[in-house]
């Protein structure tokens, strides 16, 4: 018993249509050669429609694969001088828009910067006022007295209570 395929039937069938197609061109051939291309696009048109048989790897949602030559590439969407100038204008506007809102953050930013380094200033300058100060005016008791003890003393001027920076 042999096996048919599907494909090979309608190969077949197709083969037959195109060898009628071309005695009826050859035919008309002398009457007119406009005709002659006509039939020759019919026949790709009705090779294209031919249904295709079930792949051998069974990977039936893949489709055949097109030559690269034969995709069609589109020139775009054309627009008038009018409408390029419009949305020239309007990029312009929303990058000189998003600058100035750039520029107001790094403003509010170093705002904040310098407030942060006044209060610091100003914390240094009171913790320095309110101070306790104990002189030490006889300096043979810091030769008595003991490392953890002598860790602790600072030397500071007396004259001025604040400190410059």
């Amino acid at each position: 018993m042999e096996v048919i395929k599907f494909e090979d039937i309608i190969s077949h069938a197709a083969a037959s249509r195109i060898e009628r197609i071309e005695e009826e061109s050859k035919e008309e051939d002398d009457s007119d050669n406009s005709s002659d291309n006509s039939s020759v696009e019919s026949i790709n048109k009705q090779k294209s429609h031919i249904p295709r048989g079930r792949p051998k790897s069974g990977r039936v949602w893949k489709q055949r694969k097109s030559k690269f030559s034969s995709i069609i590439k589109t020139r775009g969407i054309r627009r008038s001088k009018e409408k390029k100038d419009l949305l020239r204008l309007e990029l312009k506007q929303v990058k000189q828009h998003s600058r100035a809102l750039i520029e107001e953050r790094k403003k509010e930013k170093e705002e904040k910067q310098f407030r942060r380094k006044e209060n610091l200033k100003r914390q240094e300058e009171n913790r320095l006022k309110s101070e306790i100060v104990q002189v030490i005016t006889n300096t043979s008791k810091i030769k008595r007295m003991k490392k953890k003890q002598l860790r602790q003393v600072e030397k500071r001027d007396t004259t001025t209570f604040v400190k410059k920076f």
